[in-house]
């Protein structure tokens, strides 16, 4: 799928203000920022949120689809997530441009969940 195309059909996670009382990690990299906001019941992903820098259109895309692979589940496996989101968006021509994204939120989900 292309990017264009998933943002097109409506993000489902992203929050415009940041969510009070849930696991929250954070990532920096250059101009993109990436918020994410985790709920976990009984050791269990309940949900997952984030707000992200607007104007980068892959790492909506990107959060917003591994948000949704996340949730429900009780152990994370980053290499699986990572390939995943490359399989998701293999459409994309700047598949390093993807990776990053795909980092960036890796980072932030690792901090959220304590593994930073």
């Amino acid at each position: 799928m292309k990017v264009s195309d998933y943002v097109a059909n409506g993000l489902k996670n992203e929050v415009k203000n940041p969510l009070e009382g849930l696991l929250e990690g954070v990532c920096k990299e250059g101009c993109h920022r990436l918020e994410l906001f985790i709920k976990k019941e009984n050791g269990v992903i309940k949900d997952c949120k984030f707000k992200a820098t607007q104007r980068c259109k892959k790492l909506l895309a990107v959060s917003d689809f591994l948000c949704e692979e996340i949730k429900d589940k009780k152990k994370i496996d980053n290499e699986a997530l990572r390939k995943k989101a490359l399989e998701h968006f293999k459409e994309e021509k700047e598949t390093d441009k993807i990776e990053n994204r795909i980092n960036i939120f890796l980072s932030a989900l690792d901090e959220a969940l304590g593994k930073a």
